[in-house]
């Protein structure tokens, strides 16, 4: 009984270097397959891939994917600030405009201070 290696895993780029350089003829398929170590099946189910432009898809998604994973981390910061925010403004005590035995109105305000006297 054989032992298998640890799972591995490739990175795109690297497929697609492996898959350019053995389309072009750069490379054979023995010889790459012996370079890396890899199964003739992986490579097949690569070069297949390749042909049909799979791999530049999930490139184009990965690439997608790191650009939505940057805004979620934006949004969830300013998330955070907010509630920032909102903690602090729930903490702080509230300014009293106007004393608790006067009156005011929206639309007239407080009322006007009392004087001493007659205007001079």
């Amino acid at each position: 009984m054989s032992v298998r290696g640890p799972y591995r895993r490739h990175s795109l780029q690297f497929k697609i270097q492996v898959c350019t350089d053995v389309r072009s003829g750069k490379v054979g398929r023995r010889e790459a397959l012996k370079t890396h170590n890899l199964s003739a099946n992986l490579m097949q189910m690569w070069l297949t891939q390749f042909d049909r432009g799979e791999l530049d898809l999930e490139e184009s998604a990965a690439a997608t994917m790191v650009e939505y994973e940057a805004h979620i981390a934006a949004l969830e910061r300013k998330v955070g600030q907010l509630a920032m925010e909102l903690d602090l403004l729930k903490k702080t005590p509230r300014l009293r405009l106007v004393s608790d035995n006067e009156t005011s109105s929206i639309v007239s305000g407080p009322r006007p201070a009392p004087s001493d006297g007659a205007a001079k």
